[in-house]
Parts: structure tokens; C-alpha cells; sequence
């Protein structure tokens, strides 16, 4: 950090000292890089089956509570829990290949933000919802936890 002189004033006092800050791009400061933040995206992840809707109007949850993954710089595990809500239009989530596609995680380097899109990603690709939410709620490492959640269709997105 550098501080300006402080100049004096008409009767000895000073006027405060300017201070300029410099922030570093990330990768200075922590190491990460795009090599970091694109981890994973480009892994071969088992299909999600799908069945045939057979009602109109409802919702549903599906809770992944032990969720895990690895963080792409240290190697340390992410511990989790991965909620992924939607509304079916023709299409349901098969539950046996969708625990296949979470277990894939495991031992996946990638970060807890790009696993809750990835995630809502695969899901929409499989189902083809009306809508859904993809909720990641990551147990603390450090003394900082992550929620992140991911919505579809996408705010802002082309219709």
C-alpha cells in the first residue's frame, strides 16, 4: 500500500494523505487460474435416463445428501448437499442413473459453483422441465461455507 505526503495547511495542520490500493488479479494472490475455474466442465458424465410423465402440474424434489467432489487446486474434498427441484413436462428423472451421474463427482476436481450449474445443465438437457432449480448447500472448509443455486429457464437467457 502507498500513502501520498501529507501536505501542511495555513496553521501547521495537514490534509490527509492519499491512499492508492492496488488489487492484484486473483491469480497472484491465491494461485488459482482459467485452468482452475474450468476444471470439470469438460467431463464425460454418465446420460441421465428419463421415464414418461404421467400427470400435469406438480413438482419434484430429489435430495442428494451426501454429496462430494474435489476442489481443483488443493485436491481437498467438497462435502455437500445437492437439492435439484423442477416441474416435469413429458419427462421425469430416472433416479437410479441420476445417482451414476452424481457419483461421477466423487473425485472430479471442480469448483462448488460449476457443480450446481453443471448439474442444472445435465438435468435440463435429460428432462426438458417447465422449470427447475438446482440448490448446492457446501459444508465449510476453512470456516466459510457455499450456497449456490442455479435456475432454469435462465434469467436474461433468449426465448
Amino acid at each position: 500500500m502507498k500513502t501520498g505526503s501529507g501536505k501542511r495547511r495555513k496553521g501547521g495542520a495537514t490534509e490527509p494523505r492519499s491512499l492508492v490500493v492496488t488489487i492484484s488479479p486473483m491469480t497472484t494472490r491465491t494461485g488459482y487460474t482459467e485452468r482452475h475455474a474450468k476444471a470439470g466442465l469438460n467431463h464425460r458424465f454418465p446420460e441421465i435416463d428419463t421415464w414418461p410423465n404421467q400427470f400435469p402440474g406438480y413438482e419434484i424434489v430429489i435430495d442428494v445428501p451426501e454429496f462430494t467432489s474435489v476442489c481443483p487446486k488443493t485436491g481437498l474434498p467438497d462435502f455437500g448437499v445437492l437439492e435439484i427441484r423442477y416441474m416435469p413436462a413429458k419427462l421425469c428423472l430416472e433416479l437410479k442413473s441420476l445417482k451414476e451421474y452424481v457419483t461421477e463427482y466423487r473425485n472430479l476436481g471442480i469448483f462448488q459453483e460449476n457443480v450446481v450449474n453443471r448439474v442444472l445443465n445435465d438435468v435440463v438437457r435429460a428432462a426438458r422441465p417447465k422449470w427447475a432449480v438446482v440448490k448446492g448447500v457446501f459444508r465449510p472448509r476453512g470456516g466459510i461455507g457455499t450456497t449456490v443455486e442455479a435456475r432454469w429457464p435462465r434469467s436474461g437467457a433468449k426465448k
